[in-house]
C-alpha cells in the first residue's frame, strides 16, 4: 500500500473534488479549497498527498513521497501540536535522496496553513539556493492545487494580497552580515538550511532569535561534511533541542543506486567518504582531520631514497605572524633549506635565487597570490625560471577536489604513503592541523587558513611549501646543460 492510499478516510475524495474544480479554473470552489487546505494545519504529509497530483501530469511513476519524506513530515507535523515552543528538526542525509523537495513541501505547507507567515531560506551558497534550492521551490510551487494563492520570484515567494506580510525570502547567508536573518517577527515563523554544515555558526546565532517566538518551525537539512559546528550539535550536545534524523542514501527511492555502489567500493563501507556522501552519518570523530597523524609518523621513521627531479616549493609569508618557507623535494625525500620572517619581496627574491643555484632545481613552485606575486615577478626580471602557482585556482581534478590547494595537499597525501620527512616538528604540526569537508558539489575542500587562526592555530606555511611541489609533474632534466635556473639552453 502506498502513502497515498495510506491517507485518512476522505482525503482522496477532496482531493478528486478539488483537483476537478481546478480543472475548471477553481470558479467557485476557493471556500472548498481554503477549508481542505486548512484541516492540514498540524499534518504536512496531509497537504503533500492533497496538494499535488501524484501519478498524474509530470508526476506520472511517482505513487507520494518516500518513506523518509513521510516520516520527517509527520514528525514535524507531530511537534506543530504544541505552539508553545519552538520546533526545531535537522535531517543529515546522504547524496540525491530528494531533501530539495522535501524543503519545497515544507515551504508550501506553512505558506497554505499560517496566515502571514514569515519565512526565509538560505544554503551553503548563493548557487545552491538559486539553482536547487529554490528553484526546487518553483517547480512544486506550479504543481500544487492552491498554487495560484502565492507567486514565486527569484528571491520571494508570497501570498499574492498580502506580499509584504506573507512570505518566504531566500536570502544567502554572510558572515558580514548575520543581520539579515534577524528580525522574523510574526505569529508564525519558519527557517530553513538547506546543506547546514556549510552555514556559519554566527547565522545559527542569529537564526536562535527567531526561535523564540511560539510554534516557529527550523528544519536544517545537509550531507553531515563537518564534524564540528553547529550542524553537527543538532546531533550531539544540543540533541534535546533537536528532532534528528540520519537517512542512508541506498534506502531512498530517487538515489542513483549504481553511484552508490560504486563510491561503496571505491572508498568502503566505512570511509569518510562513504559515510557523508552514501550512509548519512557525520566523519569519524578527528575524521575531519585531513592528514591523519599516523600518516604523518610513519613517513618520518622512513628512509628515503632521494632519486627524481628536484623540486622547490617557496610558500611566501602574507601576514606578520607567518613566515616564508623554502623546501625542496627529491623524490621520496624532503629537505628543510629555510623559514624567514620580516623579510620584503626583494629580499625574498634573493634568498630564492640562492637557493635555485645552490640546488639547480628542475622547477620552482612559488604561491603567487598576494605578496607571492613580487617576489614571482622580480626572480623573473632576473631571469630565472619558476612557476607561479595559484592555490585558488581550478583543480586539475575539479570532480573530486574543491580547488588547486586542495588538490596539491591531496597529492601529498597520498605520497606520504611512501615519502620520507625530515625530523621537523613543525613540518609535521603543520601537515596534521588543516580540517577539510566537501562542498555542495561533494568535492573535498580544505579548511582556510584564515579559520585555522580563528581555531588557534597558526598557518601552515611549512606544509604549504611541500604542499607546493605537487602542482604540477616534473621531469627530470636529461643534461644538465638542458637548461639552467636563468634559462639558459
Amino acid at each position: 500500500m502506498t502513502i497515498a492510499e495510506a491517507c485518512r478516510p476522505g482525503r482522496r475524495s477532496i482531493v478528486s473534488t478539488v483537483s476537478g474544480d481546478r480543472s475548471r479554473g477553481l470558479q467557485g470552489s476557493e471556500a472548498e479549497l481554503a477549508d481542505a487546505v486548512a484541516e492540514f494545519h498540524a499534518d504536512p504529509l496531509g497537504y503533500v498527498i492533497l496538494a499535488f497530483d501524484w501519478g498524474g501530469g509530470d508526476l506520472i511513476g511517482h505513487d507520494g513521497p518516500d518513506a523518509w519524506q513521510a516520516d520527517i513530515l509527520e514528525s514535524i507535523g507531530s511537534g506543530s501540536l504544541s505552539p508553545a515552543e519552538a520546533l526545531r528538526v535537522a535531517v543529515a542525509s546522504g547524496h540525491g535522496v530528494g531533501k530539495s523537495a522535501l524543503v519545497a513541501w515544507i515551504v508550501l505547507w506553512a505558506m497554505s496553513t499560517r496566515p502571514h507567515l514569515a519565512g526565509v531560506v538560505t544554503a551553503n551558497t548563493k548557487t545552491q539556493l538559486e539553482t536547487k534550492t529554490w528553484r526546487e521551490l518553483a517547480v512544486w510551487h506550479k504543481r500544487a492545487i492552491n498554487a495560484h494563492w502565492f507567486k514565486w520570484t527569484a528571491s520571494k515567494f508570497y501570498q499574492v494580497d498580502h506580499p509584504e506580510t506573507w512570505f518566504v525570502a531566500a536570502i544567502p547567508w554572510t558572515k558580514e552580515r548575520p543581520e539579515a536573518f534577524a528580525g522574523l517577527h510574526s505569529e508564525h515563523v519558519l527557517v530553513v538550511y538547506d546543506e547546514a554544515s556549510a552555514v556559519d555558526d554566527s547565522i545559527w546565532e542569529v537564526s536562535e532569535g527567531a526561535m523564540t517566538t511560539p510554534g516557529a518551525i527550523w528544519c536544517a537539512f545537509g550531507n553531515p561534511t563537518r564534524n564540528s559546528g553547529r550542524f553537527k550539535e543538532c546531533f550531539g550536545r544540543f540533541r534535546h533541542r533537536w528532532q534528528t534524523r540520519q537517512i542512508d542514501s541506498r534506502g531512498a527511492k530517487m538515489a542513483n543506486r549504481a553511484q552508490l555502489e560504486q563510491w561503496i567500493e571505491d572508498y568502503g563501507e566505512d570511509s569518510d567518504f562513504a559515510r557523508i556522501r552514501v550512509r548519512g552519518v557525520f566523519p569519524c570523530a578527528g575524521g575531519n582531520q585531513f592528514i591523519p597523524g599516523d600518516l604523518v609518523d610513519g613517513a618520518r621513521n622512513r628512509e628515503a631514497i632521494g632519486n627524481g627531479p628536484i623540486v622547490l616549493g617557496v610558500d611566501v609569508a602574507r601576514f606578520g605572524d607567518d613566515q616564508t618557507v623554502l623546501l625542496s623535494r627529491q623524490g621520496d625525500k624532503v629537505k628543510m633549506i629555510a623559514r624567514y620572517r620580516g623579510l620584503d619581496t626583494m629580499q625574498t627574491a634573493g634568498k630564492v635565487s640562492e637557493a635555485m643555484d645552490k640546488y639547480e632545481p628542475a622547477a620552482v613552485f612559488i604561491d603567487g597570490v598576494g605578496v607571492g606575486g613580487g617576489v614571482v615577478d622580480r626572480l623573473r626580471q632576473l631571469g630565472y625560471r619558476v612557476t607561479d602557482i595559484n592555490a585558488g585556482a581550478r583543480a586539475t581534478d575539479a570532480h573530486k577536489y574543491y580547488n588547486l590547494r586542495a588538490e596539491m595537499w591531496g597529492k601529498l597525501r597520498d605520497w606520504l604513503g611512501k615519502g620520507c620527512l625530515p625530523d621537523d616538528q613543525e613540518l609535521a604540526d603543520d601537515l596534521m592541523a588543516p580540517e577539510y569537508g566537501f562542498d555542495g558539489r561533494n568535492r573535498i575542500q580544505l579548511e582556510k587558513k584564515e579559520r585555522m587562526k580563528e581555531r588557534g592555530l597558526a598557518s601552515p606555511d611549512c606544509g604549504d611549501a611541500l604542499a607546493l611541489t605537487f602542482a604540477a609533474p616534473v621531469r627530470e632534466k636529461k643534461h644538465k646543460l638542458q637548461f639552467d635556473n636563468r634559462g639558459i639552453v
